[in-house]
């Protein structure tokens, strides 16, 4: 068995051969032919002096050339680091500058947004605080420059790429995801080969993803799910790559369509998006078997729309999270109000087990290695017997189910994005006019959780709501953008002036 993720893709190109790997458009490649990529890919990097170990960024919107830029990559030796393309400026620069990268791809425009122009802008209102591009040694924007990009590798004795991607170890650092932490800036979860090709392969097991499949794969690549769950998991299965660059309901039921999707897993607010379409009666949609969803509550009756209206023979729900990816998982079978009202039960060769407060504790083979340059938080959220404090509050059943009950910490979910409010908090801090400021998630029909702001204005500094969202949304992904302002003259507070958010809940 493959135990880095170069050797699965050799694996992959000999076991599955000419069977269809990955299908972008008009960009179709076999397995055998996708090996064939990443090795030119690997080359290319090779050419371009990127060594084992380095860190390679990762900016841009699912495609074909993402599946080649990660996995040629981690043929070369390099560390994955995929950026979040619902990042501004300055939030990407922020992650990619404390990576150390070398090399970058990018976009060169996505959603109207010139990512490299925005990277740059930021790098020059920091004042060198986050440390600069100038580690950059290649900066690929993508798709313009991808072809000359690949073609830089030729003359790379293909006997020195073979040896690089020989040379990784099953402990070698694979992947570096960032997530946003409690106290508003971004952590990096640092992850080995060995662990990020067990989360996948677990994950396709359990949910019977088979060389027979096709898999849609609306989860954005730059996430744990989209990556290790998405191409990952049909790179050790067969199952045949379908990316989606932004969800759109009635183009992804075009591509459930046309290309025959047997696989769509994606947040409860994609399946009601399909569900309620106006045009859903228009295309056939029968191929449709497997479904695997989590991120917010799950109703039963959407658990019984997609089975009936969808064709789904199978709909799971799961629990992760990017220091663990895939912990707790439904299986075929599973009752639909189990289903909807359990993240169902340990996977991935992971333990579970209820803390103080009801927190959730998982210990497994699979857990990150660690925070990037952060030991401190690293010692926080791993103790010494190996237990990962997730933060979140939940109950196991006598079958070992595991029912999500809240959050510790004061994170929310919105459209299946974690949003942490200190995060959004400091960014309003920033506001000329706001004394103060408290953020909580409230419940939205459409995104699960949506954010809402209580601002305290400082006197004499008229704030409109407008103005601050406007100001959010400048500095801010739009998933972490409050929804609704209100101004209060002051907010609740206990005897050691905490803020008291469920206070606020409750006028909510």
């Amino acid at each position: 068995m493959a135990l880095t993720i170069p050797a699965a893709v050799a694996w992959a190109a000999r076991e599955f051969g000419d069977a269809e790997a990955l299908a972008d458009g008009g960009s179709r490649l076999s397995y055998r032919e996708l090996g064939e990529r990443v090795t030119a890919v690997a080359a290319a990097l090779i050419a371009a002096g990127v060594q084992p170990g380095e860190r390679v960024a990762l900016w841009a919107p699912n495609s074909c050339e993402w599946v080649l830029a990660a996995l040629g990559t981690l043929s070369a030796g390099g560390v994955l680091v995929p950026v979040s393309t619902r990042f501004t400026g300055p939030e990407a620069f922020d992650v990619i500058s404390r990576s150390g990268a070398r090399v970058l791809f990018v976009a060169e425009d996505f959603l109207g947004v010139d990512r490299m122009g925005a990277l740059r802008a930021a790098a020059e209102s920091s004042d060198g605080v986050s440390g600069g591009l100038e580690r950059l040694g290649l900066v690929v924007r993508m798709p313009g420059e991808w072809a000359a990009f690949e073609r830089r590798g030729a003359w790379v004795p293909l006997a020195l790429t073979t040896k690089r991607a020989a040379a990784v170890r099953p402990g070698d650092v694979s992947d570096i995801m960032f997530t946003s932490g409690t106290t508003g800036r971004s952590k990096g979860a640092v992850t080995s080969h060995e662990r990020t090709l067990g989360v996948a392969r677990a994950w396709a097991r359990c949910a019977g993803l088979t060389a027979r499949d096709r898999y849609l794969v609306v989860n954005p690549f730059f996430h744990t799910f989209g990556y290790k769950a998405g191409i990952l998991a049909c790179l050790v299965s067969g199952a045949a790559l379908v990316p989606q660059a932004v969800f759109d309901a009635g183009e992804a039921m075009r591509l459930v369509q046309a290309e025959r999707i047997t696989v769509l897993p994606g947040a409860p607010t994609i399946y009601a998006s399909i569900l309620d379409h106006a045009s859903r009666d228009a295309f056939d949609l029968s191929s449709l078997r497997l479904a695997v969803t989590g991120a917010a509550d799950v109703p039963v009756a959407l658990v019984e729309r997609m089975r009936r209206e969808l064709s789904f023979d199978v709909v799971l729900t799961a629990y992760g999270l990017t220091e663990a990816v895939v912990a707790t998982m439904c299986r075929p079978g599973d009752a639909a109000d189990l289903v909807a009202s359990t993240s169902g039960r340990a996977t991935a060769g992971f333990e579970v087990r209820i803390g103080p407060s009801d927190e959730i504790l998982l210990r497994g083979p699979n857990l990150m290695l660690g925070y990037l340059d952060d030991p401190e938080a690293t010692a926080l959220a791993i103790d010494g017997d190996g237990w990962l404090h997730t933060g979140d509050a939940g109950r196991l059943d006598a079958a070992g189910y595991l029912a999500i009950t809240g959050r510790i910490k004061d994170m929310y979910i919105c459209g299946g994005f974690n949003v942490y409010p200190a995060e959004v908090e400091q960014v309003l801090a920033r506001l000329d006019g706001v004394a103060e400021s408290a953020v909580i998630g409230v419940p939205d029909p459409r995104l699960g959780e949506v954010g809402r702001a209580f601002l305290v204005p400082r006197p004499g500094h008229p704030l409109a709501e407008a103005d601050v969202l406007a100001f959010c949304r400048e500095r801010l992904a739009n998933y972490k953008v409050p929804r609704r302002v209100v101004f209060c003259p002051a907010l609740p507070r206990n005897a050691s002036g905490k803020v008291l958010k469920y206070v606020l809940r409750e006028e909510s």
